[in-house]
């Protein structure tokens, strides 16, 4: 995850602590992400865990999900993300989310926001969630499309609303397609007049129904102007003082793409920008962030359910994670990786640590190099490619 705001303004601001370095990879707990139930009320096009409205079997109960949030806090572990399937069709989500957050736990809650009513907005407040994401993958047309369920765009802005309405801290996450990427303004657009901090961009990971989806991926050219717009909008937002946090997950290519920016629009910023995302080091599969899914399987990340590294029923977390790591995990921990392909000749591998594994998993190498990359050849030094820009129209309906 690439924290764009949280550069920009260090570099605005020398004063301001910068936080994720990467230390030593396996020593330090990581972030969680825990599916606690795979139904979920949508079928969306790209869900990595292939989520359905109905029921899955052998799901931790209770009084098992309270332990888990006992044993990650016994192995170090502060940062929980709740997600799903849709989180709030469990029965004891607010319990668990109470417990955790007594537990001195960073909570969020990751949500497709359709069940954020009136009728239960009040627990929600009351769960003191740190942050609620709430998925928009477009305008309504496209939203609801993807979504597969006409009228979740609407539901989900009212959910964003009801969110802010109580002093909730939302964010709105997108996956970039070929199919929202025009409309990248109209969402920012959104952004400002339903008053979210937070904008995540996720690039398309090729897991679950995802992979069957990667035909829609956004082209490279595409990739390259949105994260451009994100970059502008990102360095006008610190210079005007606003309280926002613009974000991208799921392709460390970006890293590169914002030390490009910075050399072309602040370049005397540029080279302290660069020691901060050398110091960040890229991609954190297996390391820096950690899954655990609904029936207590661990994985690298949330796209790696195809390999489990333990199951927390068996085994705690801590020796899952920290003491006596899967081969895999251990491969992962390397850095920079050893990764084959142009990634493997990259000049910025050090910073961007071989991109999202995954996707290079899905074309049948999982060292291979990452088919997300945009950069171009000359851009990581291996010869005098051009890059051709695209022309771009923008839809704001």
């Amino acid at each position: 995850m690439l924290r764009i705001s949280h550069y920009l303004r260090a570099l605005a601001n020398p004063s301001l602590r910068v936080l994720g370095a990467r230390g030593t990879p396996g020593t330090r707990p990581p972030v969680v992400i825990w599916n606690l139930l795979r139904r979920c009320n949508l079928t969306c096009k790209h869900c990595y865990a292939t989520s359905a409205d109905s029921e899955f079997r052998d799901e931790l109960d209770t009084a098992e999900a309270l332990r888990v949030i006992d044993d990650l806090h016994a192995a170090g572990v502060r940062v929980l993300i709740l997600s799903g399937g849709e989180p709030l069709l469990r029965d004891d989500i607010f319990q668990l989310s109470d417990y955790a957050r007594d537990k001195g736990f960073f909570v969020a809650l990751s949500t497709n926001g359709t069940l954020i009513t009136e009728a239960n907005i009040g627990q929600i407040v009351a769960a003191r969630y740190d942050y609620v994401g709430i998925s928009i993958d477009g305008l309504q047309a496209v939203h609801d499309e993807w979504r597969q369920l006409k009228g979740s765009f609407a539901a989900s802005m009212h959910a964003i609303d009801l969110c802010r309405q109580h002093d909730l801290r939302v964010g709105l996450r997108t996956t970039l397609t070929q199919h929202n990427y025009p409309q990248l303004p109209a969402l920012l657009e959104l952004m400002r007049e339903h008053d979210v901090q937070k904008f995540y961009l996720s690039h398309l990971n090729y897991s679950g129904r995802g992979k069957r989806s990667r035909k829609a991926d956004a082209h490279h050219a595409m990739t390259r102007d949105v994260l451009d717009q994100l970059f502008e909008q990102a360095w006008a937002d610190v210079q005007q003082g606003r309280d926002t946090d613009f974000v991208t997950g799921n392709n460390d290519a970006d890293a590169i793409l914002l030390l490009q920016w910075a050399q072309r629009r602040i370049p005397e910023h540029a080279p302290r920008l660069e020691q901060m995302l050398r110091a960040w080091g890229g991609n954190a599969s297996g390391s820096g962030i950690a899954n655990i899914d609904n029936i207590g399987n661990v994985h690298p990340d949330t796209y790696w359910w195809q390999h489990t590294v333990g199951n927390i029923r068996q085994r705690s977390f801590k020796d899952i994670w920290l003491d006596n790591p899967d081969p895999l995990l251990l491969q992962l921990r390397q850095h920079p990786r050893a990764v084959g392909g142009r990634c493997g000749q990259c000049q910025w591998l050090p910073i961007c640590n071989g991109n999202t594994r995954t996707r290079a998993w899905a074309t049948g190498d999982l060292w291979g190099e990452d088919p997300g990359c945009y950069l171009t050849d000359s851009e990581i030094g291996l010869s005098d490619s051009q890059f051709i820009p695209c022309q771009v129209v923008y839809e704001h309906a």
